[in-house]
C-alpha cells in the first residue's frame, strides 16, 4: 500500500497507478461482530469506542461492476461512526445482514467485521466494468448516500428510496481504510482549492443541511425566515447556519456551552445557550457577545 500512497502523493498518472498491483488486504478501522454485546448493561457515557474499534488488515473485497476502489487520502468521523462503535441504538451488523439478502453483491457486506467511515476523499485505483464517467487517477470526494439507481422511488428524492442507506454505517467497506469500496454514483470531483482533509469533511454534514434548507426536497429558506438550529456549532449545524445566512434568513442557534457559542461569534446568528438547568436559556443578540440571562 505504501507504493500506491507514495505514487498518489507524487502525482502519478492514472496509467502508472493502474500498473501498480493492488494488495490483497488493506488497513482499516472496524468493529467486530462477536463483540456486539461488550457494552451491554452500561450507560452510554461509559461506553468507550477505544475498546471496540480495531485497526488492522482486512481483505480487499471483490469489486462490483458499479463500484471503484479508492485510495483514501483523508476521511472523518461522524456521529454514526460513534454509534457504530458503541453499538447504539442498535448494532450495525443487522444493517449489513439485511443488505446481504438483497443481491449477489450485497452478500459481501455480511462479514465478521464492519469497516466504518462515511466521508472520504482520495484517488481512484480501479473501476468496475459498468463505471462510465470515472477513471483511474481521478481525484474525488465521496458523498455517503448509498442508493440503488434501479429503484424508481429514488429518482426524484433518493432519501425516500425503499433501500436508501448511509455508506460506512449501513454498508461495509467504509472510508476509514487505506482502500475503500465506493459506488460510482457517490463520487464527486475533488475541489482543486481544497486540501485532502478539507475535501473529506464536507459531504455528509453539508448535504444533510443542504437538503433540509436549500433543496426542493426540504423546506427551502427564503429571505427573512427565522430558523432554529439545534446544535449550531456542530457539523450539520454549522453548515445549516451558513445556508440560512446565504439564503437571506436569520439563524437562531442552540448550543450547550459558552465555549460552543464562541465558535459562532461574528456570524449573523442569534445564540441560545442551553445550560444544565432545563428552565433557563440565555440569549445573545445577533452578532454580539456572550449570551445574557433570560427567563
Amino acid at each position: 500500500m505504501s507504493e500506491i500512497l507514495d505514487a498518489v502523493r507524487n502525482g502519478a498518472s492514472g496509467e502508472t497507478l493502474a500498473n501498480i498491483p493492488l494488495p490483497v488486504s488493506t488497513r482499516a478501522v472496524f468493529v467486530l461482530r462477536d463483540e456486539q454485546g461488550m457494552f451491554e448493561g452500561m450507560a452510554s457515557k461509559d461506553k468507550d469506542p477505544r475498546r471496540s474499534l480495531h485497526v488492522d488488515e482486512v481483505a480487499v473485497p471483490e469489486l462490483a461492476p458499479d463500484e471503484v476502489y479508492l485510495a483514501v487520502m483523508a476521511s472523518s468521523i461522524n456521529f454514526n461512526t460513534v454509534w457504530t462503535s458503541i453499538f447504539e441504538p442498535l448494532s450495525t451488523f443487522g444493517f449489513l445482514d439485511r443488505l446481504a439478502k438483497e443481491s449477489f453483491w450485497g452478500q459481501r457486506h455480511a462479514l465478521p467485521y464492519h469497516v466504518v467511515g462515511s466521508d472520504a476523499a482520495g484517488v481512484i485505483l480501479r473501476t468496475g466494468s459498468a463505471v462510465r464517467n470515472w477513471k483511474v487517477g481521478d481525484e474525488v470526494t465521496v458523498h455517503c448516500n448509498y442508493v440503488d439507481d434501479q429503484d424508481p422511488t429514488s429518482h426524484d428524492d433518493s432519501m425516500l428510496s425503499s433501500n436508501q442507506r448511509i455508506w460506512g454505517f449501513e454498508t461495509n467497506f467504509g472510508g476509514l481504510a487505506d482502500i475503500a469500496v465506493v459506488k460510482a454514483n457517490q463520487l464527486m470531483p475533488k475541489p482543486t482549492h481544497l486540501s485532502w482533509e478539507e475535501a473529506a469533511v464536507n459531504a455528509l454534514c453539508n448535504s444533510t443541511s443542504y437538503r433540509m434548507l436549500v433543496s426542493h426536497n426540504g423546506a427551502p429558506v427564503t429571505q427573512g425566515d427565522k430558523v432554529l438550529i439545534w446544535g449550531a456549532s456542530g457539523g450539520i449545524g454549522s453548515f445549516a447556519v451558513q445556508h440560512v445566512i446565504n439564503s437571506g434568513g436569520t439563524p437562531i442557534g442552540v448550543v450547550s456551552s459558552a465555549a460552543k457559542a464562541d465558535t459562532l461569534r461574528g456570524e449573523a446568528v442569534s445564540i441560545l445557550e442551553r445550560p444544565a438547568h432545563p428552565r433557563r436559556v440565555r440569549v445573545a443578540p445577533i452578532g454580539q457577545g456572550r449570551p445574557r440571562p433570560g427567563g
